[in-house]
């Protein structure tokens, strides 16, 4: 099943839910059967019951296992699951360009097609249309290409909460379909604080909202459910995170709270080594300043550490590789005589996109 978080478990703390790829068995997904409504008919409330368990036996799977430590680093995941080593092919670079999934779904491409193929996506590389690809151009299509997944998963939703189909999302959209009838009842009688949940997101909402007009576009709507992707977010990942590991609401993670979080401790059962190991972690690397506990500074440098930044590095090879003239930067003739490290003679997603007019 999919590791990604649905919705709701994604606002409400980051919970990975094992029930997100169906739709139908997941609290997270319970606007799809809202469908914007704010009051559902009895129907609907019979059916959003067996949900709401669904949710409590996500929370128990997700607690209830004493020895499985629980991760909550934010890693850039790696560009390609094949080595790179261009002296034996390029497949790491056709990955690291298209996206491993995208390179491998079409082989049927001639090296005629391929070209005409590369070159109209040059055109969609090249941001400022001055005919060259930068450095930066490419590291940042690289980085596009690797998080295809999330923009996916983005439209998906999209017109789930996009009610007057008006290409925007309203914060009174978004919380009129996630909550629906719990604006009337925010606090009913199933355990769930809505009031609190509904506050919090709100709050990223407003951070998401870079213009301040209360209305999210899809890159908004985009670093509102993935928050880790986008820098100007990465606070309100950090405050979430304290707010769900400091119990003692010191603003602080102290060395208790950090291994609670992580291991739900059974009695007579001896700790796994991974928590003796994270006991020395937390006071040798987490605890900077070596006063026992986290702050914002430090959970932000354990949560979402500042990792090798591979999308640079691969732009860095390809524009080495293919620049003849050695000015710095990349003519769309430059890229296509160099086609095969960029794409080789298969036939890829961009190829049928080019055509549809819908990706990326």
């Amino acid at each position: 099943m999919s590791e990604q978080p649905c919705a709701l478990c994604a606002l409400i703390g980051r919970l990975g839910c094992s029930c997100a790829a169906d739709p139908g068995v997941c609290v997270g997904h319970l606007r799809l059967l809202w469908s914007g409504s704010p009051a559902p008919d009895p129907l609907m409330k019979m059916e959003v019951r067996p949900l709401l368990m669904c949710f409590a036996l996500c929370v128990v799977y997700a607690t209830s296992k004493p020895t499985e430590k629980k991760d909550r680093v934010h890693h850039e995941a790696p560009l390609s699951s094949k080595e790179h080593n261009d002296a034996e092919n390029f497949e790491y670079d056709h990955d690291a360009f298209l996206g491993e999934e995208v390179a491998k779904s079409f082989d049927d491409l001639t090296p005629e097609e391929s070209k005409e193929r590369l070159g109209k996506i040059v055109e969609k590389i090249d941001a400022d249309q001055d005919g060259f690809v930068t450095e930066t151009e490419l590291k940042e299509w690289i980085k596009k290409a690797q998080k295809k997944y999330i923009y996916d998963n983005v439209d998906r939703q999209w017109k789930d909460f996009d009610m007057n189909n008006d290409g925007r999302i309203s914060w009174d959209e978004y919380k009129n379909v996630t909550y629906g009838t719990y604006l009337d009842d925010p606090e009913p009688d199933d355990g769930y604080n809505y009031k609190q949940m509904m506050a919090r997101d709100e709050r990223r909402f407003k951070m998401a909202d870079r213009n301040r007009d209360g209305i999210a576009d899809k890159e908004e709507f985009t670093a509102f459910l993935h928050p880790e992707e986008y820098e100007h977010m990465k606070e309100i990942v950090v405050l979430e995170t304290l707010e769900d590991i400091d119990k003692n609401g010191d603003g602080f993670i102290d060395l208790e709270e950090y291994i609670g979080d992580m291991y739900n401790h059974e009695d007579e059962m001896d700790e796994p080594e991974w928590v003796a190991t994270e006991r020395e972690q937390f006071s040798e690397f987490r605890d900077k300043n070596k006063d026992g506990k986290m702050d914002k500074e430090e959970t932000m440098d354990w949560i979402l550490p500042a990792d090798y930044d591979h999308a640079e590095a691969e732009a860095k090879h390809l524009v080495y590789e293919s620049d003849s003239n050695k000015d710095g930067k990349l003519t769309k003739e430059e890229i296509i005589n160099k086609y095969d490290l960029f794409v080789g003679s298969q036939a890829t997603d961009f190829g049928e996109a080019l055509v549809r007019h819908d990706e990326f």
